[in-house]
């Protein structure tokens, strides 16, 4: 038996009035995950805790099955163990985002945050600009590390967890009132934009017509965490399939394995075959119980308010990895159960995360769970089902 996640990243939506008010789900082309919610279970689930941020850390811990208001210690962290920083309990980490501001404006705090990716940048372009802030800012106690595309990470040496707005909360928004009150995270940031805005490669990125990364941003601070190993917990021998360093970092925390798909970046064109057929070959000739398959693509086009984009990342979900991984399993004839799901909605209408309830779906190749026309927002709560706590979820998903 063989069990697997495959998480469309910020897929949940709203109804869209240029959608004839369906959501970006219902509206995509997914007959993979509508044949199975024809045979399975489909319903709600609140990955974020009352009380607690709808970010991509606290609910990714609740999808695998940690629950948040015990575990979640803050985001950088577990992007720290990512990339392989060896925090102490002492040190206190952020997330350094390359982000783009706008330029017409003489006074730092009356810019704009334009663009929180800054074009999806490339972890080449970044490491060449992370490497002129780490000679420029650099200062006794802090210590920055290169990461991937625009999350990179700064640790403050003997420090302390202070509250800062995410970036792509704020975008379009003038950032003065949301800058840090620490004149030391402040100071360094409004150095960034004097030393990121004139380097030659932000000026070459513009004539290509990308964004310029343009400014350091920090936030998501945290300490070291301190998870149970996924197999103890769970009896199950995992891996995670991820571009990102927050879920690597998870598999890291949760002693997971994980692997690293040759050009998954992150962005709407990545490497989702490569992502499948790695999950694929691990659960059918590696030894392994379960895979967890994340894409981000959705939650990117979410955050950048492209509707038509977002879509067809939840087709190539769809088409490019769960009819892979279903697929390779059903020709051998393997029995598996399938969880298929968001972490948070990310709205076009907002452009950031909600704590609405996401939708998921659950399939099992032995045996009918239910019956749904189709795997949508609409049908998850036509169901009635909903689980209060998302992160006993998994539980349903391993039969434990």
């Amino acid at each position: 038996m063989k069990y697997i996640i495959v998480l469309g990243d910020g897929m949940a939506d709203e109804p869209i009035e240029k959608l004839s008010g369906k959501t970006p789900l219902e509206a995509a082309d997914k007959p993979t995950m509508d044949r199975l919610a024809k045979k399975g279970e489909v319903g709600l689930a609140y990955m974020v805790p009352e009380g607690m941020s709808p970010g991509s850390d606290t609910a990714n811990l609740s999808v695998l099955g940690y629950d948040p208001k015990i575990y979640y210690t803050g985001r950088s962290p577990l992007e720290a163990l990512s990339i392989g920083v060896d925090m102490k309990k002492t040190d206190v980490s952020f997330r350094c985002n390359l982000v783009t501001l706008s330029e017409e404006e003489s006074c730092y705090e009356e810019k704009r945050m334009v663009d929180h990716s800054s074009s999806e940048i490339s972890t080449e372009d970044a490491a060449v600009l992370m490497e002129a802030l780490k000679e420029g800012l650099k200062r006794e106690g802090y210590e920055f590390y290169v990461g991937t595309s625009y999350r990179h990470l700064l640790v403050w040496k003997e420090g302390k967890v202070i509250e800062l707005t995410p970036p792509h909360d704020i975008l379009t928004k003038e950032i003065g009132e949301y800058l840090p009150e620490n004149e030391v995270f402040c100071d360094m940031m409004k150095k960034s934009y004097e030393i990121l805005s004139a380097h030659p490669l932000n000026q070459k990125r513009k004539e290509q017509g990308l964004n310029p990364a343009n400014s350091a941003w920090f936030w998501g601070a945290g300490t070291r965490p301190n998870l149970m190993s996924f197999e103890e917990k769970t009896g199950k021998k995992g891996v995670m399939i991820s571009a990102v360093d927050l879920l690597k970092g998870l598999a890291v925390g949760s002693e997971m394995d994980k692997i690293l798909v040759e050009g998954a970046n992150g962005g709407l064109h990545t490497n989702y075959e490569g992502k499948a057929n790695a999950a694929a070959d691990a659960l059918l000739n590696h030894g392994y119980d379960f895979a967890y398959v994340h894409v981000e693509a959705p939650d990117e086009m979410g955050h950048q308010g492209l509707l038509n984009e977002k879509i067809e990342s939840i087709e190539y979900l769809d088409k490019r990895v769960t009819r892979l991984i279903v697929e390779a399993l059903e020709k051998v004839g393997e029995d598996y159960r399938i969880l298929v799901l968001p972490d948070h909605p990310t709205p076009i209408r907002v452009r950031t995360h909600t704590k609405d309830p996401v939708p998921y779906l659950l399939y099992d190749s032995r045996k009918e769970l239910g019956s749904q026309e189709e795997y949508s927002e609409k049908t998850a709560k036509e169901s009635g089902i909903v689980w209060k706590e998302g992160y006993r979820l998994i539980d349903c998903l391993l039969e434990i």
